[in-house]
């Protein structure tokens, strides 16, 4: 049976740039194939419309999507999680319906967050196939026969299913007092998406203020990173997209009237055969489209860099956290800082902008590293380099089990609330002041908040047009106008 189904993004994180919410339109694909229809709310486009929407789209059933738990910066420690409660708060005056809540921040902590947001079912990892399966249970009653409103542990109006399927993938539900977290299922990666996926108001929004539209190709991460949640979301067994349908959601963007598409992969070449067919994939169709992409500053050769380049290739980001061996290795990445090098130059000789990501204070880290990342850093010709301090502790992680046994946390400790690891022997001011020392010494080195002038900058960038990451106007601007720091933050 058809459903209305209203999907919300509760995401309002803009540092660096508002981020297009692309896990709706997949649910939005699903949902389209399964028969549904949906409309969209963003909290960063037009969320005080959420009543009127609510009264005059009659949802049969609401999605709430929670990207980001805080924004992992160890100065400031935002944190983003109470806007699900707030919106659970503000749908339940309206409707009665099913809320339903996922992303990539709530698969994180499900049990606590479905709590705190007084949702009725959650979703954890790729929510495709649970929410349209948990859509069908509960329409038809299958496993689902009862659904009644009550309170206790998911507080006031919360549904309780009297027999829960155990075979919906991801489900998030109440059952005999507890919360149970059924394991998640991939979503099928062949399925095509059309522009309507993308609802025109809300593109338009991202369009106008110059974001960047974006596309993913494949999922999973399978590499060893101590600190990362993509293999907890996604798994850890690559799965890619087809290469001509990357093509044609590229076409699709184009043709919505966008000039700029970051691919989000959490790394883009962790197979150069995929890279290759979708370059090529690209080159057939002739999109006149520049992108971006998250690369491994490893594996990457001559031939795939100007391949990547002819087919529209403009930043990379690559997440190499140090420039220093041992901490590369305390991170478990398995590569070095001759990677590092390698893959910078080639991008450059390809006049491919680059940007390189630390994470400075972290594993192995002490001030005699840090001066070997700062000597290092000289080499990478061209490169901007953003640096943060410290390592943000999640559960099921690599350092979360060596947060444990060095005791900065215990294993049931609320990692909602941001935790950090620094190394032993470093404070976080310590290190801010060491990144403000290679700033001051090195424009190409970006660290803490942005120069004075930055903000209107980049606004002043966005009305010429200009697309894409504005990292390489930010080391411009230092240049120009060089940051003064305080001793303390």
């Amino acid at each position: 049976m058809p459903s209305r189904v209203l999907l919300i993004s509760a995401n309002r994180c803009v540092q660096p740039d508002p981020v297009f919410p692309l896990g709706l339109t997949h649910l939005t694909a699903a949902l389209r194939r399964a028969g549904h229809s949906t409309a969209w709310l963003d909290c960063l486009a037009n969320v005080d419309r959420l009543e009127a929407v609510i009264d005059s789209f009659r949802p049969d059933f609401v999605g709430l999507s929670l990207r980001n738990i805080d924004d992992v910066l160890i100065a400031k420690q935002e944190t983003f999680f109470d806007d699900a409660v707030s919106l659970g708060a503000r749908i339940r005056r309206k409707t009665d319906c099913p809320i339903i809540v996922g992303g990539s921040g709530f698969s994180l902590f499900p049990q606590r967050l479905l709590d705190l947001a007084g949702a009725d079912f959650g979703v954890c990892g790729e929510g495709e196939p649970g929410l349209v399966a948990l859509i069908a249970a509960i329409e038809s009653g299958g496993g689902f026969a009862g659904l009644r409103r009550a309170g206790g542990t998911g507080g006031a109006g919360a549904v309780v299913a009297s027999a829960p399927q155990a075979g919906i993938p991801g489900l998030v539900f109440r059952q005999d007092g507890k919360i149970v977290v059924n394991p998640p299922a991939p979503a099928p990666l062949d399925a095509d998406h059309v522009e309507a996926d993308r609802p025109a108001a809300i593109t338009a929004h991202y369009l106008h203020s110059g974001v960047a539209l974006n596309v993913q190709s494949l999922l999973c991460c399978s590499f060893r990173c101590s600190y990362c949640t993509y293999p907890l979301i996604e798994g850890r067994r690559h799965r890619y997209r087809p290469p001509e349908l990357v093509a044609e959601e590229f076409a699709q963007i184009h043709r919505l009237g966008a000039r700029y598409v970051f691919i989000v992969d959490s790394i883009f070449n962790s197979s150069p055969r995929h890279v290759t067919e979708v370059c090529e994939a690209l080159l057939r169709r002739d999109v006149k489209l520049s992108w971006g992409c998250f690369l491994r500053p490893q594996g990457l050769t001559a031939e795939l860099v100007k391949l990547m380049a002819r087919a529209g290739l403009a930043h990379i980001e690559f997440g190499s956290d140090s420039f220093c061996d041992d901490v590369l290795a305390a991170y478990h990445k398995d590569f070095g800082f001759e990677d590092i090098l390698r893959a910078s130059e080639l991008a450059r000789q390809q006049h491919v902008d680059v940007c390189h990501f630390l994470i400075c204070g972290g594993p192995g880290e002490s001030q005699e590293t840090l001066s070997r990342s700062f000597a290092n850093s000289q080499q990478l010709k061209g490169a901007v380099i953003m640096a943060v301090v410290g390592t943000r502790i999640y559960p099921g992680t690599r350092l979360f089990e060596q947060a444990i046994s060095e005791g900065l946390v215990g294993r049931d400790d609320d990692l909602l609330t941001p935790k950090y690891y620094l190394a032993p022997g470093l404070t976080a001011d310590a290190v801010f002041a060491r990144l403000h020392e290679f700033a001051s010494l090195s424009p190409n080195w970006i660290t803490g908040d942005p120069a004075p002038g930055y903000t209107n900058l980049v606004e002043r960038l966005r009305r010429r047009g200009i697309v894409g990451p504005l990292w390489s106007y930010f080391a411009m601007l230092q240049r120009i106008q060089p940051q003064t720091y305080p001793a303390k933050r």
